[in-house]
C-alpha cells in the first residue's frame, strides 16, 4: 500500500480517486453484448457463454433438478448460516416498511401518500472469482418484504455450466422466481429487454465488474436500476485505540474481492500506519487469495492527517461505500459523516459483518456515489404513489388559488377546469 504523509490539500482529488481503466474500451464492448441480446435474445445469451466464459449452456433456466442437487451440496453449517443472516436481514428490512400518510391541508382537501411495490425485479448475483451467495439475501429478502411479485435472477456459471450451489440454495430460501446461467452485460440486457426465457423487469439490482456496471447505466432508457456498483472499496479511519490486527483484515477483506477493488487507511500518525502495514504482510502470507489481494493494494493507500478534523474531511471527499470507523469515539465521528454507503462503529464491527449477516444491506454506492445515493433497501423496491381528494367544499376553498396561479403562468385551460368545478361559466 502507498503511504502519503499529511499531503496538501491539493493532493487530495489525486488520492480519492479510483483505480483507472479504459471506460471507453469497456463502453464500446458492452454496446456491442446488449445490441447482440436485444436482437438474438437466447441465442445471443448461448453464444455470448461460449464465447467469452467458454462454456456450453445446455439450458439457460435452472431447473428443478438442479436446486435439488444443489441443497445436497450446501453443508448443514452454511444452511444455518443462510437462516440466521436471512432472519437479521428480514428483520431490519422489514422495520424500514413505509406507513401511509394522510394529511387534510384545508377543509375537504384529503393528501394521501402510499408505498406500493415495483411489480417485476431483476436481481444480478456476481460470479467472478467467488459466487456472492450473501448478495442472493441482500436483494431477494427485501424485494419479497416489499411484495414485489416477480423476482428474477441472474448469475453466471462455472465452467461446466452449473451454478454455485450455495447461490441456488439461498434463492429457494428466498423465494425468488426463476434463476437464469447468465453473467456480466449479457444479463443485464436480458432483464431489460427480455428474451425468450428471461423476462423483461421493471429494475435492475445487484453489483457487479466494470462489465456489468457499465451496461446497466445503459440500458437506463428502458428500465431503472439501483445504482451504479463497481468494484469494491473501503475506508478504515484508524486512531491509537484501534486494534491493528483488526484493522489489517479489514483492509484485506476488501482486497480480496478483486484486483480492482480499494482499501484505504487514514489515520493520524505515522506509528499508527506503520503498524498496520506490518499486519498487512503478516496477514497476507496467509491468505489463500494473497496473489488477487496484492493486486488491489496496488492501488490502495495509507493516508496520513494529523488533525480529525482533517480525516473527517478527507472521508466525506472519498465517499466509501464501507466505512470502518475505528476510534476512541466513533459515533461522534460518525455524526460528522456525510457521505458513505454503510459506517460500521467501533473495533468489533467489521465489514464481513455488513456483508452477511447483521442485517443492513451491502449492495452500496462505489466510486464516489455515495455522495448522492443510498445503498439498497426497502424503498429500493417500492414507488411513492400521491394521491388527492377534493370535496365541493374543498374545491371552493382552493379553487380560487388554482385559478390565479394557472392564469399567471397563462394556462387558461387548467383555470378554467377549476371554475367549473365551482360553478362557474368560462
Amino acid at each position: 500500500m502507498k503511504k502519503y504523509i499529511n499531503p496538501a490539500k491539493e493532493e487530495w482529488t489525486s488520492l480519492v480517486k479510483r483505480v483507472s481503466v479504459n471506460d471507453d474500451v469497456i463502453a464500446g464492448r458492452v454496446d456491442a453484448i446488449l445490441a447482440r441480446v436485444q436482437r438474438d435474445g437466447d441465442r445471443a445469451i448461448i453464444e455470448l457463454a461460449r464465447e467469452i466464459d467458454g462454456v456450453e449452456l445446455n439450458g439457460i433456466e435452472v431447473v428443478d433438478a438442479e436446486y435439488a442437487e444443489a441443497a445436497t451440496l450446501v453443508s448443514q453449517e452454511v444452511k444455518d448460516a443462510i437462516a440466521k443472516a436471512a432472519a437479521n436481514i428480514a428483520k431490519f428490512h422489514a422495520a424500514q416498511c413505509f406507513k401511509p400518510i394522510e394529511v387534510e391541508t384545508a377543509p375537504g382537501v384529503k393528501c394521501v401518500q402510499r408505498s406500493v411495490a415495483i411489480q417485476k425485479v431483476g436481481l444480478y448475483v456476481p460470479g467472478g472469482t467467488a459466487p456472492l451467495f450473501s448478495t442472493v439475501l441482500m436483494l431477494a429478502i427485501p424485494a419479497k418484504v416489499a411484495g414485489c411479485k416477480q423476482i428474477v435472477l441472474c448469475t453466471p456459471t462455472n465452467k461446466q455450466g452449473k451454478v454455485a450451489p450455495a447461490v441456488l440454495y439461498a434463492a429457494k430460501v428466498c423465494g425468488v422466481d426463476h434463476v437464469y446461467k447468465v453473467g456480466g452485460a449479457q444479463a443485464v440486457g436480458a432483464m431489460a429487454y427480455g428474451t425468450e426465457t428471461i423476462p423483461a423487469v421493471d429494475k435492475i439490482f445487484g453489483p457487479g465488474n466494470r462489465y456489468v456496471t457499465k451496461a446497466k447505466e445503459s440500458v437506463t432508457d428502458r428500465v431503472s436500476i439501483d445504482m451504479p456498483a463497481g468494484p469494491s472499496e473501503v475506508m478504515v479511519m484508524a486512531d491509537e485505540t484501534a486494534d491493528v490486527r483488526f484493522v489489517a483484515s479489514d483492509l484485506l477483506s476488501q482486497a480480496e474481492h478483486g484486483a480492482d477493488s480499494q482499501a484505504l487507511l487514514v489515520c493520524g500518525s505515522e506509528e499508527i500506519a506503520d503498524a498496520v502495514c506490518r499486519e498487512v504482510d503478516a496477514q497476507l502470507d496467509k491468505l489463500p487469495r494473497k496473489e488477487l489481494t496484492m493486486k488491489a493494494l496496488v492501488e490502495s493507500r495509507i493516508v496520513v492527517l494529523p488533525m480529525l478534523e482533517q480525516q473527517i474531511e478527507f472521508a466525506n471527499m472519498y465517499a466509501s461505500e464501507h466505512l470502518i470507523i475505528s476510534m476512541k469515539e466513533p459515533w461522534k465521528v460518525a455524526e460528522q459523516i456525510t457521505a458513505a454507503g454503510s459506517v460500521f462503529i467501533g473495533n468489533y464491527s467489521p465489514e464481513s459483518a455488513g456483508d452477511y449477516a447483521s442485517g443492513t444491506n451491502h449492495t452500496l454506492p462505489t466510486s464516489g456515489w455515495a455522495r448522492s445515493c443510498s445503498g439498497v433497501n426497502i424503498d429500493s423496491f417500492t414507488r411513492k404513489i400521491t394521491y388527492q381528494e377534493l370535496t365541493a367544499e374543498g374545491m371552493a376553498l382552493l379553487g380560487p388559488t388554482i385559478v390565479a396561479m394557472a392564469e399567471a403562468e397563462g394556462l387558461d385551460a387548467h383555470a378554467n377546469a377549476a371554475r367549473l368545478r365551482m360553478g362557474q361559466e368560462i
